[in-house]
């Protein structure tokens, strides 16, 4: 693999030599940057997928292990808290599911980006390496796994007889890219923070599970006091959990106050806010 990387980012250095205008033979043409960059991003791609798929496979259970044991606590408790009943238009179990599939998109578009950098130190001796691509692509590969689990959650309903096709397949497949992108920039964000400062990577992992239950991904905000539901509206995770889920469930009804515009807002604010730091501390971060 670091022989195929070797020959990628090579391409870049060799560039053409000058020859006498008579002769008519033409060099080999320099890539473009864009070209250059592709092939990076590709020969990283390739390593991240062989990493995750044949020297962490436990990662891959614990990717469909954890929303299942979380989906079969909450079901052999829905008949004490009436789930059923406390979600306007939409089956409880789907309902909850979907929350947790995109509560999972988010963090570990986070958590993925607190090591991308260490992980990817050694190939910051090629040039054309940035501390920024290795936060993409280990992005990207986590959002196409989570998306084939997702799939794979919505087959096996279908199989048990429990209808997981969305309603506005538009606004579905809108909310998870949405999701997704959030958690890139919050990915891109967490990365330069938990390089410069390894404390904040404990605070990260800390706030996991608080953050589960904040943004309403078991238990409907709806049935909250107006008050205290108000200081919940301000996480930005919920207005995109509840997106998406309109987008399962047609008829259902939002938590009051959710908006796109501030999702987006936070989205496109985090996503701005990582590239700059990334260029900000380019040279810092490849030289721990």
């Amino acid at each position: 693999m670091a022989s195929d990387m070797n020959d990628d980012m090579n391409g870049e250095i060799n560039t053409p030599t000058e020859r006498p205008s008579g002769d008519k033979k033409s060099g080999p043409k320099a890539r473009s940057a864009w070209a250059v960059t592709r092939s990076v991003w590709f020969a990283m791609f390739m390593r991240e997928a062989i990493g995750r798929t044949m020297t962490d496979r436990m990662g891959w259970f614990w990717m469909i292990a954890e929303p299942a044991l979380l989906l079969l606590v909450m079901i052999g408790i829905r008949s004490f808290i009436r789930g059923d009943k406390l979600i306007v238009n939409a089956p409880f179990i789907p309902w909850m599911l979907v929350g947790m599939m995109g509560f999972f998109l988010i963090r570990e578009g986070m958590m993925q980006g607190l090591g991308a950098i260490n992980a990817n130190k050694a190939l910051f001796a090629y040039r054309q390496v940035h501390p920024v691509d290795g936060v993409l692509v280990r992005n990207v590969l986590d959002g196409l796994i989570r998306t084939v689990i997702f799939l794979l959650f919505m087959v096996g309903g279908l199989m048990l007889g429990t209808d997981f096709r969305p309603d506005n397949g538009f606004q579905a497949i809108g909310g998870w890219l949405s999701l997704w992108l959030f958690g890139l920039g919050l990915g891109l964000v967490t990365s330069v923070l938990g390089s410069l400062v390894p404390e904040v990577s404990k605070i990260i992992r800390m706030l996991n599970m608080p953050l589960l239950i904040l943004s309403g991904v078991i238990m409907p905000l709806n049935q909250l006091p107006h008050y205290l539901l108000e200081y919940l509206m301000l996480n930005p995770i919920v207005h995109g959990l509840e997106y998406i889920r309109h987008g399962f469930f047609e008829g259902y009804q939002v938590v009051h106050g959710t908006s796109l515009t501030y999702f987006w807002a936070w989205t496109l604010s985090s996503l701005a806010l990582g590239l700059l730091m990334h260029v900000r501390f380019k040279e810092r971060l490849k030289s721990q």
